[in-house]
């Protein structure tokens, strides 16, 4: 099957370039990400760490009580 693919795409000029593009942004989308996590304060890291734990009753008793 990659057979049928692979020819087809050969006939396409310039269709080597999707595949470095693709590599290229996908590099620079979680040296990003990285960066940003380890340049992030401990103060954020412990308030977005405890979002799962916080009771969401408040939120929701405010939003039916309207």
């Amino acid at each position: 099957m990659l057979r049928f693919i692979s020819h087809n795409m050969t006939g396409i000029d310039g269709i080597e370039i999707f595949p470095i593009l693709s590599l290229l942004i996908f590099t620079l989308f979680f040296a990003f990400v990285i960066t940003y996590v380890i340049r992030m304060s401990k103060a954020r890291v412990e308030e977005v760490s405890s979002i799962p734990l916080e009771d969401d009753n408040d939120f929701f008793n405010e939003t039916t009580n309207k």
